[in-house]
């Protein structure tokens, strides 16, 4: 009987693709589709699956997109329907996935059933699509409860009625132009299921879910017990407002759609969700049988650089999530969080000065210990240059709704959203074919030093750091072994074998180490000589055979003896 095909997404590497930062079509300094569709052959060379495409729906960008207008159309400042189309098309004939960001938790003020909601009135169906309520106070002048938004202020804001006076509140959980849909209302749940089909209709591989852990709120919107955790956290903190036990109906709903098209075609369609929750077993009840194919790891994400701390949270990945069948998807950098080479750059005082050499050798370490862990993995556009973040853009240029909501640039997510650098030695880098003041982020001189060409051209770079490891993870048969057996070590460094043959190290320490595995690795972030691995590296083996039981870890933490093929 033949074996069945494994599913594409389950040990995948995707590429995000920011679209306003990836690569600009026509020449107004905003990335778009035509660009997007440009850079395909490069990510296909790279070595990646497919791409995950940020939201390109019509939408005033207050939020960059994710404050969407209309969920079945194209901005114009990315392009229209046809260019969906034709990437769709050369993606796919390249063998390449794609991936869309889809919005549910939220829209914008701008969408037509809000600003319906608002004309209609209090008590009316259009407003119950939406968390509209009275306002506490003698005269409604205070907000139905204490809730705060995640990029800051409360989380309602009033709205004026028809007749001009000061009426109901509505709920954002986020900023003020982005409302939140009322999943309770079957009007809601119904609409999506008629965009999901829109775009699978079009040729889609499947959807990144915003927000997967909310959707639904506590019925009653009462107040919380803590009102600032996540305005404080920037994180899905709040137990009333996310995480809900109703949101997984919704995912079983959205998985039986997407069962329906594999079935019609035997294309695999997958959804994988933003499920920020407190633990690793939370996050394995998203990923039941029947519910979301995927959700990512933030955990890993979050770690500091520290070798007790990743093995703590690889090791809960694999008893909480993997061990009950499904995938961990695992992710270092996106669109929301500070650049691996800039976050790693500091050491274990906070007060000291960051050394970018040294954030620059682990992030390449990281990215070796990603890639080798089983399981798939999301990379973000310019990880694989080593860009890191930039981190002195001027006041007048940030865009975040986040720095307009606290005040606080450094808070921001600007400085990981900068456009990518493909070539030249000054700005836009063949970002853009406009000059560099229309760049809707200005990109830094230094920039030269990690533009797209440059590094093809360095057989040393980073860039061919990831596309070797992509090249061997696709190739080495041990590493489509689902399991994980840790290797003793000593505390500062992290080992596991995959397969009976593959051997994965990281040295977290800022000095050289003896590596637990003799000969020469198949590949390593840094110079591995003289058995030795280097400080804040990785590196990669195969071996004939390990000397003991996978699994069985020996009582000491003295190195193994492994013989090198």
């Amino acid at each position: 009987m033949a074996t069945p095909s494994v599913p594409w997404w389950r040990d995948a590497v995707m590429y995000q693709v920011y679209l306003r930062s990836f690569r600009d079509g026509n020449g107004d300094g905003v990335g778009d589709l035509r660009g997007a569709r440009a850079g395909l052959p490069y990510l296909a060379t790279l070595g990646v699956d497919g791409l995950w495409l940020s939201p390109c729906f019509p939408s005033p960008q207050r939020d960059h997109g994710y404050d969407v207008a209309d969920y079945c159309a194209v901005d114009p400042l990315f392009g229209d329907l046809d260019d969906v189309d034709r990437l769709l098309a050369d993606a796919h004939t390249l063998g390449l996935k794609v991936i869309l960001d889809i919005v549910p938790n939220h829209c914008s003020t701008e969408h037509p059933r809000f600003r319906e909601a608002v004309q209609a009135g209090p008590g009316s169906a259009a407003r119950a699509r939406f968390h509209f309520a009275d306002g506490r106070g003698a005269s409604g002048e205070l907000p139905p409860n204490n809730w705060r938004a995640m990029f800051g202020g409360p989380a309602w804001t009033r709205v004026q009625e028809a007749d001009g006076r000061p009426g109901q509140w509505y709920l954002h959980l986020f900023t003020p132009h982005q409302p939140d849909w009322n999943w309770r209302n079957p009007e809601v749940a119904n609409h999506f299921d008629t965009v999901l089909r829109f775009w699978l209709d079009r040729g889609v591989d499947g959807f990144r879910i915003d927000v997967a852990v909310g959707l639904y709120k506590h019925p009653a919107l009462p107040d919380s017990p803590d009102p600032a955790a996540d305005e404080e956290a920037r994180d899905a903190v709040n137990p009333l407002a996310w995480n809900q036990p109703e949101v997984h109906q919704i995912w079983r709903r959205w998985r039986t759609i997407c069962d329906t098209y594999t079935a019609a075609d035997g294309r695999e369609r997958t959804l994988v969700g933003e499920v920020a929750v407190p633990t690793p077993a939370d996050q394995a009840r998203y990923l039941r049988p029947d519910e979301l194919h995927q959700a990512f790891y933030f955990d890993l994400l979050h770690a500091p650089w520290d070798a007790s701390a990743f093995r703590q949270r690889i090791g809960a990945a694999m008893r909480d999530i993997a061990s009950t069948g499904a995938p961990v998807t695992w992710v270092l950098n996106n669109h929301d969080q500070q650049r691996t080479v800039t976050r790693y750059s500091h050491g274990a005082d906070l007060c000291e000065e960051p050394d970018a050499d040294r954030g620059a050798a682990r992030a390449r370490a990281a990215a070796l210990l990603m890639l080798a862990l089983p399981g798939s993995a999301y990379l973000y556009q310019g990880e694989e240059l080593g860009l890191p973040e930039v981190t002195d853009l001027p006041p007048e240029v940030l865009a975040d709704p986040i720095v307009a909501a606290t005040g606080q640039p450094h808070r921001g997510r600007d400085g990981c959203r900068v456009p990518l650098p493909w070539s030249g030695t000054e700005p836009p880098f063949s970002f853009s074919d406009a000059p560099p003041q229309r760049s809707w982020l200005p990109q830094p001189d230094w920039f030269a030093r990690y533009a797209v060409q440059r590094l093809r051209g360095d057989g040393g770079s980073s860039w061919h750091l990831y596309r070797d490891a992509l090249q061997l993870r696709s190739s080495l048969t041990p590493l489509h072994d689902p399991e994980l057996h840790w290797l003793p070590t000593p505390p500062e460094v992290v080992a596991f074998a995959r397969g009976g043959r593959f051997v994965c190290a990281v040295n977290f320490s800022d000095a050289q180490v003896s590596a637990p595995v003799g000969g020469r690795p198949v590949l390593s972030s840094l110079p591995c000589d003289d058995g030795k691995l280097a400080a804040n590296s990785a590196a990669w083996w195969l071996v004939d055979s390990l000397s003991y039981e996978c699994g069985q870890r020996p009582p000491s933490h003295e190195a193994v003896d492994l013989t090198v093929t």
